[in-house]
């Protein structure tokens, strides 16, 4: 019953539906008459005949043989009466049971249910509407966003043109408001003006009009565009966007990031301030065959582990956390300690052979192009001739095909990375080259957040969600954001310090053994202390970044409060 109001507006504001409620009246209207008019002649025909009755009676004899109910407790006993009773039943079958449900299904019950419908598709937000994200396009990668932005209790909209679609991502329990996407009055009626965020994902020349319509009602929100094209990055700056996205061009760089390169380095990840979080591949390096305690790096080099890859799998850090050539690590420190970090243990990489990529589209040439800035040699498979370049690092061929591999070189490469769009053909080729080379390590890009278990239990060591990705990349461009997403499932979370553990020290908190999180960083009176010691006091006036995985944040907030 709340929606009723809604549902009365928007019915009475088309005037298609005035018209036809109008209609229905004037039919109810003679329906009226005529009963009445039956009711009158009953009482005459009646007093021929000698019977006398009151016009409550004949009311309700016209109803009940209008009705075809026919009770047969009132009756004529001439032929007149007999004959007006026939007409009487033929008129009440032509006017009740045909006319009336056909003129009230089409004049009011069917405007009424569309009503209804566009009552859960809103044509404008309320006006005391801030602070909201608003989404022009609803996809694999705002999807993502979408859940990040109910965990972290930012409001949000969804623009939907059509209303069949807007019903149906209702039903998905996704907040939509009905408006052209080129069309200024749909952001006028959207508050964005006061939005906190515009995330633009359509095709390029979509992404310019709306940026550029958005940035004539408002010269303050930011607004933050994704692009396929390197043509369209500065039109998508001039049309008015403050970020211009190639989500193709990072996921490649996450996904040549994680290919081990023979040379035990870290690799940035994430920044907070002056904070930086690091991946090093271990494989080959002197800290393999240790545990966390032995390997001192917190006491020689100054950076923390705060936890390990293994096969996808994140674990928090542990002294007695044993390092494997498969294991990967995350490691917390300034920007000289990660320096520190790889000058100690680089390794001269002794790796001849190529890394495959399967998958010659922009994810897959972005890929190329960021593992030739880390000096890493590389082939390409791709099976469409339009896409192959003039380059002896491109090889014409489907990927399924033993001898194209071969030819790729995966029988020598030390790491084959899987960049196709479709989600199934990954897990194919995961499948595949697992096969092939149970001990090659195997990187796969996933479109859907879904298929991420899948991938992993078809053998690949790394997978890489699109969607994801780019939900993480918009997200930690909201303004005054707390959080930031360093990797699939990983984040960066900055925090008041909690009651629970003012004026305690981190060893006495117990943070990582009950929660799962560690402590990486204090900001106290504006200054940063990185990696703190074990006996610093958490002033409670302090704030706290910690690391940890979604599940341990959860546990964290369980167990202080706050969020």
């Amino acid at each position: 019953m709340k929606f009723l109001p809604t549902q009365l507006i928007l019915f009475l504001r088309n005037e298609p539906d005035r018209r036809n409620l109008r209609l229905l009246f004037k039919f109810l209207v003679v329906l009226l008459v005529l009963v009445l008019v039956f009711t009158v002649i009953f009482h005459l025909l009646m007093l021929r005949e000698g019977q006398q009755h009151t016009w409550i009676t004949g009311f309700y004899w016209t109803l009940t043989v209008m009705s075809t109910l026919g009770f047969g407790d009132i009756t004529f006993h001439t032929d007149t009466g007999r004959f007006f009773s026939i007409v009487v039943l033929l008129s009440g079958m032509v006017f009740l049971l045909i006319l009336f449900p056909f003129t009230f299904i089409n004049f009011f019950y069917s405007p009424w249910m569309k009503a209804q419908e566009q009552s859960q598709v809103p044509r404008e937000l309320p006006i005391e509407t801030k602070g909201h994200v608003v989404l022009t396009r609803y996809g694999p990668v705002t999807a993502s966003l979408i859940k990040k932005l109910k965990r972290y209790r930012y409001p949000y909209v969804v623009l939907v043109p059509d209303l069949a679609e807007g019903l149906r991502l209702h039903g998905l329990g996704v907040s939509v408001m009905l408006g052209d996407l080129d069309d200024p009055n749909t952001y006028s009626r959207v508050q964005v003006e006061k939005a906190a965020l515009v995330a633009v994902t359509s095709t390029d020349p979509i992404n310019t009009n709306v940026a550029f319509t958005v940035r004539g009602l408002s010269s303050e929100v930011p607004i933050i565009s994704t692009c396929s094209s390197g043509a369209s990055v500065d039109i998508l700056k001039l049309a008015g966007s403050n970020h211009v996205l190639r989500l193709g061009e990072i996921m490649g760089e996450f996904l040549a990031r994680r290919a081990s390169g023979g040379d035990a380095c870290a690799q940035i990840i994430g920044r907070f301030g002056e904070l930086q979080i690091a991946e090093a591949s271990v494989a080959n390096s002197p800290l393999v065959g240790l545990t966390l305690r032995e390997t001192k790096l917190r006491e020689q080099i100054g950076v923390s582990v705060v936890g390990v890859w293994e096969r996808g799998k994140f674990r928090a850090a542990q002294p007695d956390t044993y390092i494997n050539q498969t294991t990967v690590l995350v490691l917390a420190g300034s920007e000289e300690q990660i320096s520190n970090y790889n000058a100690s243990f680089q390794v001269n990489r002794h790796m001849n052979a190529a890394v495959v990529i399967i998958g010659g589209g922009r994810v897959g040439r972005a890929t190329g192009r960021a593992l030739q800035a880390r000096n890493l040699d590389y082939r390409i498979v791709e099976k469409l001739p339009e896409r192959v370049k003039d380059d002896e690092r491109y090889i014409l061929g489907d990927a399924a095909e033993l001898e194209v591999l071969k030819q790729a070189g995966i029988d020598e490469a030390p790491c084959v990375i899987i960049t196709t769009h479709d989600d199934d053909v990954n897990v194919y080729l995961t499948i595949y080259c697992r096969r092939l080379r149970p001990d090659i390590q195997i990187i796969t890009r996933s479109t859907m957040d879904r298929n991420l278990s899948t991938l992993h239990r078809a053998g690949a060591d790394f997978v890489m969600s699109y969607a994801s990705m780019g939900a993480n990349t918009i997200f930690n461009l909201l303004k005054h954001s707390d959080v930031l997403m360093v990797a699939e499932g990983l984040n960066l979370i900055k925090v008041k310090v909690p009651g629970g553990l003012a004026w305690r020290t981190i060893a006495q908190s117990s943070v990582r053994q009950e929660t799962g999180c560690t402590i990486i960083a204090i900001r106290s009176e504006g200054a940063l202390s990185i990696n703190p010691e074990p006996t610093t006091v958490l002033d409670a006036e302090s704030e706290i970044i910690l690391i940890g995985t979604v599940d341990a944040e959860d546990q964290f907030f369980r167990k202080y409060g706050g969020k």
